[in-house]
């Protein structure tokens, strides 16, 4: 069994099973991301995957789905957005009652 080794942000190095691994292609691009659950904390995990990373995960057998490509960076009218919802004072309730 093929074992791929990446980072947990949490936890440090970790290893994986190809059924562990889900990749996210952008279309008409050879990059995309892949995610993962950590084995040890649970947390979801998610990192960019350049174009040699994208060859050796389809190589080992990573399953994949192509996904529309989304801007990586913060708009400046999602901070504008992000900052009038603080100034509402029902924020925190809204969030904790998620």
């Amino acid at each position: 069994m093929t074992t791929i080794r990446t980072t947990c942000n949490r936890c440090g190095d970790v290893e994986l099973t190809t059924h562990d691994i889900g990749l996210e292609l952008t279309p008409e691009r050879s990059t995309g991301s892949y995610r993962f659950e950590c084995p040890f904390c649970s947390s979801t995990q998610r990192r960019p995957a350049n174009h040699r990373v994208v060859s050796i995960l389809l190589a080992t057998g990573v399953t994949y789905e192509v996904v529309p490509h989304q801007s990586e960076f913060i708009t400046e009218e999602e901070i504008r957005e992000f900052a009038r919802a603080l100034d509402d004072d029902g924020w925190f309730s809204e969030i904790a009652a998620s």
